[in-house]
């Protein structure tokens, strides 16, 4: 038989390797089903193999879900939409087994397959399986079958409805715990295709039945699907039945469902409205802020930007900021660092005058924590509360907070502070940054951390670029200039990568007045390392330098450095050689 597309094993060899006892070569096999498959054509695909699947009784957890997953994409092997419904019988099987990921993988199949059904094939097949896999003895299958209702529902006729939603009450009820897991997880799915009368009554009822439940597992899980819920549902109907739940679920005694609460309860303002938001959700919301469980007060923390957004800034400020400013000193350092990140992004939301009065001093305290993230934190939003409360008095007030970090003995807090200084730059202008950071920035250049200097090197490049070229010439490059005299090779280095970054801001004449003869002195270094970045650097002063300073300067220069003892300096001597060599061709 010709093979199709590329040429691989026989066939029957593939075949039998799905009865080997090497479990590589099974699942290689597994893996090559779609060849088979071509290679067999539809016909005998749909009568020879996947019979010989579905009575495949492999125990290797990794095969199964290899097969899981082919299976899935198969329709189009066993002759397309028509005849979809041979795949269901292997597929069933892999959901009952006992591996998670493997019936997962089984029902996610499914609902693809599902998906492309005809509506009389799912009534014919479909259907019948979920209800098979509902009433499985095991409870693998009862847990499988949760994850389909929302596939078979819509197709189903008002009986088989009927039937479909008893066969899931019955799985919200079930005896065993993992059963009402997957059925509480998917409920909102469910819910998704179910009649709005229906809504009201069945499914509410579920749910109810569900955030009752004995394990906080199951409770957990019929949380984290309210909010789906609450927006199929008329505000009124969800104000009566999901907003009590919820602020129930706020004060649960289990500090997992509380966690899921406070991931949720966001997502819930829209379904509800604004009232009962401001009465209601906001409450929970201060419990949870005040929660205490640290993992409980982080999730919350997360939030309250948006739920600043949602209440009215009168409100946030009354209810609200208390709770930041008890949790910008909160005991848990992780709890501070998650509400250094988000509390600067409040500041719009309140405008000038409440960031002043209340921000600014909780954005003081964080600059100065002892533990470097919170730090990080606070300078990575900086330019939010710029926006709203200018320029001058953010320099008043935090300035001296920066300049402190600045020397801050967490190498990725300087780090930060460097990040942010172009643009710090740019808003304080020229003037004031002469005055008052200039110094710094040649400060970085000397630091011990290599990626603060090479950070540094590329900040003094930023700053040449807003401020100009003869801004940089008068207060840059003098000073870093005077820095290739070093006594440490590592700071001489930093300084020749500075150059590299420079001389396309600042231009033609100035790098061959200036900084090529740096450069071209920096060559007779005794320390190789410093020789080949020489190398480097001139490599990326051709392009901008004119074609005979080259051939004049640049070039003798790297033909004694490609007969130095060193091999790398000859290396990258030589590399450089040929771009030469290159801009004198053209």
């Amino acid at each position: 038989m010709a093979m199709v597309d590329e040429p691989l094993y026989p066939i029957a060899i593939l075949i039998d390797e799905l009865k080997n006892d090497d479990i590589q070569l099974r699942l290689n096999s597994i893996r090559r089903l779609s060849t088979i498959a071509r290679a067999l054509g539809e016909e005998r695909t749909r009568k020879e193999l996947i019979p010989f699947l579905s009575e495949n009784n492999d125990d290797d957890d990794e095969v199964l879900l290899a097969m899981a997953e082919e299976l899935g994409t198969f329709i189009v092997y066993v002759g397309g939409v028509e005849y979809a419904h041979v795949l269901l019988p292997p597929l069933e099987t892999l959901c009952t087994v006992e591996e998670t990921v493997v019936r997962d993988k089984a029902v996610e199949s499914l609902c693809r397959i599902g998906s492309q059904m005809k509506v009389s094939d799912l009534v014919d097949w479909f259907i019948p399986l979920v209800k098979r896999l509902g009433a499985g003895e095991w409870f693998t299958a009862r847990v499988s079958a949760c994850g389909l209702f929302h596939i078979a529902y819509p197709s189903a006729s008002d009986l088989l409805r009927a039937e479909l939603r008893s066969v899931y009450s019955q799985l919200c009820h079930d005896d065993m715990p993992m059963v009402r897991r997957s059925a509480a997880s998917n409920l909102a799915k469910f819910a998704g295709t179910v009649e709005t009368v229906y809504l009201t009554t069945d499914i509410l009822s579920f749910f109810r039945d569900l955030t009752r439940d004995d394990q906080d597992s199951v409770r957990l899980l019929a949380v984290e699907g309210c909010a789906a819920l609450g927006k199929l549902l008329e505000p009124h109907d969800c104000v009566a039945n999901i907003l009590p739940v919820i602020v129930n679920f706020s004060q649960d005694k289990s500090w997992r469902v509380r966690h899921m609460v406070a991931n949720q309860l966001y997502e819930l303002c829209e379904a509800v409205g604004p009232e009962p938001t401001r009465s209601e959700l906001v409450p929970a919301y201060v419990r949870l802020l005040r929660d205490n469980e640290a993992e409980v007060r982080i999730a919350a923390a997360v939030k309250v930007t948006k739920f600043c957004k949602v209440v009215r800034p009168a409100l946030a400020m009354q209810h609200i900021l208390p709770c930041v400013r008890e949790l910008s000193s909160d005991s848990s350092q992780y709890v501070r660092a998650t509400i250094a990140s988000v509390i600067m992004s409040i500041a719009p939301v309140l405008g000038k005058e409440a960031t002043i009065e209340l921000l600014l001093p909780i954005f003081l305290a964080l600059l100065k924590d002892e533990f470097p993230d919170v730090r990080l934190n606070i300078i990575s939003n900086l330019d939010q509360v710029n926006q709203v409360i200018g320029i001058d008095l953010l320099s008043q007030s935090l300035l001296p907070a920066i300049v402190e970090l600045a020397e801050d003995r967490h190498w990725r807090v300087r780090l930060a502070i460097i990040e942010y200084i172009p643009l710090l730059a740019s808003q304080l202008g020229v003037e004031f940054f002469d005055n008052k950071l200039g110094a710094l920035c040649m400060q970085w250049l000397g630091d011990q951390v290599f990626s603060i200097r090479v950070a540094a090197a590329n900040n003094l490049k930023r700053l040449a670029e807003e401020f100009g070229p003869e801004w940089a010439m008068q207060h840059i490059v003098p000073q870093v200039l005077d820095i290739i005299n070093n006594n440490h090779y590592l700071y001489r280095m930093t300084i020749l990568y500075a150059i590299s970054l420079l001389a396309p801001v600042m231009g033609a004449d100035v790098t061959c007045q200036t900084l090529l003869p740096v450069v071209i002195n920096a060559a007779k270094d005794r320390i190789p390392n410093i020789k080949f970045n020489v190398a480097k650097v001139l490599q990326s002063l051709i392009p901008i330098v004119d074609p005979m300073v080259v051939e004049q300067t640049i070039r003798p220069c790297l033909v004694e450095l490609t007969e130095d003892p060193d091999v790398d300096v000859r290396y990258f001597s030589s590399d450089a050689l040929q771009a030469c060599d290159q801009v004198m061709c053209s």
